[in-house]
């Protein structure tokens, strides 16, 4: 089975924790180290090479688009895919196996809020985490408690089903999101994340990545439940032209009269419930689209 299991990690400034993590792979009997590396400006290729792991230097720039060339190349059974940085176990890896060599998964997520380390996570980290996977969850209708985890496994149908554009930390979500839509197994299990390592810098900005990872599960999920998007917006229209509507039929009973405001409350309130039509019909567009993707999927 090992044979069969390829690990991932992509890098970058990792020199501190990737030789450990290569050698600890090594020592369960992992042969096939994947290491892609973002051009790092530490040692982190010779520790990674010395440690046993195959290296591959990645082009252009980000984690998305280190995952995008890995995949390329990958063609094992299972893949795992875990952070160099030493935050997560490499012994705990048969929890992710599992599922998949049990035929139960094809993408399995490592859930870190289950048995986390003091100081793994910040309070904005943390706070932000769980807003990201509660919006997540309302768009896309489904029950995940870690959707940004970097320690993952695949099965090769999921590696070659996989159609990413994120270059960014927006892969975390793409992966996930992508699963969803190509109707792959997903199941959680739980994982240890333990603080960084002293000296180990770490390359997330929690404000401006968590605000490119909000904008990721919008962009994402805009095609994928227009419905819930269009609606919210139909509902600020009608919204809008009720109160203006009030204020006028209020102003009307006091023998005041207000012809603009009318014809205002009336537009606002016909593109309010059109929007809402609009975000109906592409519901039920999505909806057959996506019975025609499983039909075909099945032939």
């Amino acid at each position: 089975m090992k044979d069969s299991v390829c690990i991932l990690i992509p890098t970058l400034n990792e020199g501190k924790t990737i030789g450990d993590l290569v050698a600890r792979f090594k020592k369960l009997g992992y042969g096939d180290v994947l290491v892609i590396d973002g051009n790092s400006a530490d040692d982190t290729v010779s520790e990674a090479k010395a440690a046993g792991a195959r290296v591959v230097l990645q082009d252009g720039l980000g984690k998305g688009t280190a995952i995008q060339q890995a995949f390329a190349l990958i063609d094992k059974d299972i893949t795992i895919m875990i952070d160099g940085d030493g935050t997560y176990l490499p012994e705990e890896v048969e929890k992710l196996i599992e599922p998949i060599a049990g035929g139960r998964a094809d993408h399995v997520l490592g859930n870190r809020f289950v048995n986390y380390e003091k100081g793994a996570f910040t309070f904005l980290n943390l706070f932000g985490n769980k807003v990201l996977n509660k919006v997540f969850n309302i768009d896309y209708k489904v029950k995940l408690e870690d959707i940004l985890t970097g320690y993952r496994a695949f099965d090769k149908k999921a590696i070659k089903m996989m159609d990413l554009n994120q270059s960014g930390f927006g892969i975390e979500v793409e992966l996930t999101v992508e699963s969803i839509k190509k109707d792959l197994r997903i199941v959680e299990v739980p994982i240890s994340y333990q603080a960084r390592a002293a000296g180990a810098p770490t390359k997330l900005k929690p404000l401006e990545d968590g605000f490119k990872i909000g904008y990721t599960i919008y962009k994402l999920g805009k095609t994928y439940n227009p419905m819930l998007y269009l609606s919210l917006i139909g509902a600020v229209f009608i919204v809008a032209g009720l109160a203006i509507g009030l204020y006028v039929t209020i102003d009307w009973f006091k023998g005041i009269n207000h012809l603009p405001l009318t014809v205002l409350t009336a537009l606002l309130t016909i593109a309010g419930v059109q929007i809402f039509i609009f975000g109906y019909l592409s519901d039920m567009i999505v909806q057959v689209q996506r019975e025609m993707l499983r039909e075909l999927r099945k032939r």
